[in-house]
């Protein structure tokens, strides 16, 4: 379900590598989502986005066919705008359920190129129990283990994306210019979304002050 594009240094990584990785990085999302700061909570959730996730791996995978007809120059202006979507992109999720996030590995397994970390993950909603299995597909690039697709119940979000840009282009005619403006003009409107949100945080923070 997540293969087709690979990274020519991409390599699967042991079952007791997996389950490390999963355990360790997975406390130290959850002690990330404590942080009330939104500003903070989200400087080092994209530091962790840079460092854990292959982004150029999923880029690439998400455009699919359309990689190959792109120019260098496409290519390098579409990889930019991808970057700044993706950490746009979770800050659009109701990350204050991620509180009350409690998880367990249950079991890996690889294949020649990745390896899967099956997880049962149980939080909070709407004062109910709410369960829910994620399988994270991992594998190394230079020796770093990168989360290349995250897979919740059946469904991958490489392939929900992959088809989302495939519709985009198509909407745009299959003009690859006209598709990277649009999704220019999409980034750019998440982006200044976050902005306003953060801001009236900051402005409802300032008022509390004041009236404590």
């Amino acid at each position: 379900m997540f293969l087709l594009i690979g990274n020519l240094h991409a390599k699967p990584i042991s079952n007791e590598e997996a389950v490390s990785f999963a355990e360790t990085k997975g406390k130290e999302l959850l002690d990330v989502f404590q942080e009330d700061d939104l500003k903070k909570r989200y400087e080092t959730l994209d530091k962790m986005v840079m460092e854990y996730v292959d982004i150029e791996h999923i880029s690439r995978f998400v455009i699919g066919k359309y990689w190959r007809v792109m120019t260098p120059e496409q290519k390098q202006k579409y990889e930019k705008v991808f970057t700044r979507y993706g950490l746009a992109l979770y800050k659009t999720l109701p990350l204050e359920y991620a509180k009350d996030i409690k998880y367990e590995i249950m079991s890996t397994n690889s294949d020649d190129k990745y390896t899967n970390v099956l997880a049962n993950v149980k939080f909070m909603l709407n004062k109910e129990l709410q369960e829910v299995t994620v399988s994270f597909r991992l594998h190394k690039v230079n020796d770093k283990i990168k989360i290349v697709d995250v897979k919740v119940a059946e469904s991958s979000l490489l392939l929900s994306y992959r088809g989302k840009f495939y519709e985009m282009i198509a909407q745009s005619d299959g003009e690859i210019d006209w598709f990277l403006e649009d999704f220019a003009d999409m980034t750019v409107s998440i982006e200044q979304n976050l902005l306003q949100k953060a801001n009236d945080q900051q402005k409802s923070l300032e008022i509390d002050d004041k009236t404590r």
